[in-house]
């Protein structure tokens, strides 16, 4: 292995560990997955990851937090424009990924727009408003994973943006609390809210109320369709990425279950249990024609 081989090699080592250090409800660089795509998920999931702790993490201000926004996203231009940041492992291994897989940055600016505007915008008057934000926050992870298997037709695109923005709807319920305590956000329209008679405050609050379990079960309800909407492009898609996709629709729908389940307590963060990790790979392995997909 040659001297630049066994950097990059590094850099995606670098990304592993940041992937690994973070529990998530959803799987990051799931083995489901070929080792070829694992790397480049790893890596575009270390770069979002870094910069949501730039957004969220630590004491800074506001226009610091955009400050530090506004210079990953040099970094970024640079790494786009071939240039190699030996010194910053995540951009290293982005690089990599970029080029041999032809990813369309736009959608890792999109990304990087998503943090910039949770730093700013901590409300949002309608559901319009809260697609607009899940359109760069989430739908970009899925369309570049589209792009790594090149699958990306927009019949894929527009299922993917469907599932992906259902999963952020879903986290946006399990952290309802956490978000507006910690961070001041709120991410439910403001429109829905007034129209069941909801206050911020007893979010704040930790309040549960008949009227707020109506409000979460429309919210609920809602990213339902969504991921129904989306869920059959696990089935279309070619090989191993299929069953990941599967994976993490089935993992959605288990989580979007277990928060209609705390009905009296909406703002306790769900964990799945074994049950509903067999019942996970059980739907993986579940393929259009009800057999394993192609490896």
């Amino acid at each position: 292995m040659s001297n630049a081989s066994a950097i990059v090699e590094q850099a995606y080592r670098h990304c592993f560990a940041l992937a690994r250090a973070h529990y998530e409800n959803f799987p990051v660089a799931s083995w489901l997955l070929p080792r070829t795509l694992r790397r480049p998920i790893a890596a575009i999931y270390a770069f979002a990851r870094a910069a949501d702790d730039l957004a969220d993490e630590g004491t800074a201000a506001p226009h610091e937090r955009l400050a530090a926004l506004e210079a990953y996203r040099e970094r970024l231009r640079r790494t786009v424009a071939g240039e190699a940041l030996a010194d910053e492992p995540v951009f290293m291994a982005l690089g990599d990924a970029l080029i041999h897989y032809a990813l369309p940055p736009d959608l890792l600016y999109d990304l990087l727009d998503a943090f910039s505007q949770d730093v700013v915008k901590h409300r949002y008057a309608d559901f319009d408003e809260v697609m607009d934000y899940c359109r760069l926050s989430a739908n970009p992870v899925g369309r570049l994973l589209l792009h790594l298997t090149h699958q990306a037709t927009p019949e894929n695109l527009s299922r993917s943006d469907a599932v992906c923005s259902a999963l952020q709807l879903i986290n946006f319920y399990q952290d309802l609390h956490a978000d507006y305590v910690e961070r001041g956000r709120l991410y439910l329209p403001l429109d829905e809210l007034e129209r069941f008679g909801v206050t911020a405050d007893e979010i704040g609050a930790r309040r549960n109320s008949p009227r707020l379990n109506r409000l979460m079960g429309d919210q609920f309800a809602r990213a339902d369709q969504l991921m129904l909407a989306g869920a059959s492009l696990g089935h279309d898609l070619h090989g191993r990425i299929g069953l990941e996709v599967r994976a993490i629709t089935v993992g959605g729908q288990r989580i979007l279950n277990r928060l209609r389940q705390q009905r009296d307590d909406v703002f306790t963060r769900p964990r799945l249990r074994f049950g509903d990790r067999f019942a996970i790979l059980r739907g993986a392995f579940q393929g259009s024609q009800g057999q394993p997909p192609d490896t």
